[in-house]
């Protein structure tokens, strides 16, 4: 028995190695075939050339951007305050830093220029000792509970091992620090730089496809310098101008410039070029976009906005250095710059082609396995699409 069972098993695997399979042309004569046939060829020709070649430009090569980006902020600011006095700002007061380097992502690339909106100002500030500001760390009642030497994360200066009087009825330890000591508060509201609304940037990008060899700018050809002069970019009347007023993007962003210069943000300027080179040059210009960037929310307004410290100093006929101290608010513009170009090259073409018949030859597969497991005829059509052939009996028996 088992013999018998091992010598079919062994007949079927030669069976198996020996069996040829040719392709044969069935044709079913069927209105309900013959359509899921056309349709389904028109549903894959209508993808290779409406999606494939058409929306995606599956006929060109594609090249990422190179880009670099310079800003020039212009307007004039005028403040009045019990501090400061009358006083004029311009550039060279409210950009910090004059000039910041670009930044690289991946494909994009991303140049900042921050301007100051709002100011906490602490005067006329020199090295020596002073009582430290109240807090947990720094209240005492007697040197014992000074340190000499103690310097913490948030000080203002390293401790000298004395308790003095704050004002009348706290007493903190005293440091060695740049005095009087600034007094950290809620920046003004309005904001000191409210005229900040109305100054403008001229933003300059030069852009290349280095594949394509292709290069331009956003200060297009037909721009000359009387229009450069008077322009300031509106979306409806003057898109192409590259030169844009402060409170627009911010407005653009669905955004009130007032609110946001108190205690700061961040904003981005979105810069993209989609060139189609097989189309004119001229075709090619810049779209710009404005959004938000740092998180506005306002169920969380803990340490809200934008800003840092920094200092002016002087040293007057005695050699004695002094400081103005500056907690800065503002505004930072991010102008981030990204594209592809695309241009007709054979060899995409050739290949999503290529690719598009693979998809054709899917469709017989679709619609065999359709008349062969949904229709109502499917054992007829099977029996006359598989037909066995054995040309086992010709060989003389044992």
């Amino acid at each position: 028995m088992t013999q018998a069972k091992d010598n079919n098993c062994c007949v079927s695997i030669c069976h198996c190695f020996f069996d040829y399979s040719t392709p044969k042309t069935l044709v079913i004569r069927s209105k309900k075939v013959g359509a899921i046939n056309r349709i389904t060829q028109a549903l894959v020709i209508a993808y290779i050339i409406g999606y494939v070649c058409v929306l995606k430009k599956g006929y060109q090569d594609t090249d990422n951007i190179l880009s670099s980006v310079t800003t020039k902020v212009k307007g004039i600011a005028l403040t009045n305050t019990s501090d400061l006095g009358l006083r004029i700002w311009d550039v060279a007061d409210y950009i910090i830093p004059p000039q910041v380097p670009s930044r690289y992502f991946d494909d994009e690339e991303e140049s900042s220029f921050f301007v100051l909106t709002n100011l906490i100002v602490t005067q006329d500030q020199s090295q020596g000792h002073c009582a430290e500001i109240p807090s947990v760390s720094s209240i005492c009642t007697s040197d014992e509970d000074c340190k000499v030497g103690i310097r913490g994360p948030r000080s203002n200066g390293v401790q000298t091992g004395k308790c003095v009087n704050f004002n009348r009825t706290v007493k903190t330890c005293e440091v060695f620090a740049w005095c009087p000591l600034e007094r950290d508060g809620e920046p003004p509201n309005p904001p000191m730089l409210a005229d900040a609304e109305n100054f403008t940037v001229l933003v300059k990008n030069n852009i290349r496809f280095p594949k394509f060899k292709f290069n331009k700018r956003n200060i297009l050809p037909h721009i000359n310098s009387s229009y450069l002069e008077n322009c300031v970019f509106n979306r409806s009347t003057d898109p192409e101008c590259p030169i844009f007023r402060l409170k627009d993007i911010v407005e653009e962003a669905d955004e009130d410039f007032q609110t946001m210069a108190v205690h700061g943000g961040v904003m981005g300027v979105q810069i993209r070029w989609d060139c189609d080179l097989d189309l004119p040059d001229a075709w090619c210009v810049p779209r710009y976009n404005f959004r938000r960037l740092d998180n506005k929310d306002p169920t969380n307004t803990v340490s809200p906005g934008y800003n840092f410290r920094f200092a002016k100093y002087y040293k007057d006929s005695d050699n004695k250095e002094t400081r103005t101290l500056i907690k800065g608010y503002g505004i930072r513009f991010d102008i981030m710059v990204f594209g592809q170009a695309g241009k007709f090259n054979i060899v995409p073409l050739l290949l999503n082609v290529g690719a598009g018949l693979g998809l054709l030859g899917l469709v017989a597969v679709v619609c065999d396995w359709i008349v062969l497991t949904c229709m109502t005829k499917r054992r007829l059509y099977n029996e006359q699409k598989y037909t066995y052939v054995d040309d086992y009996g010709v060989l003389p028996e044992e």
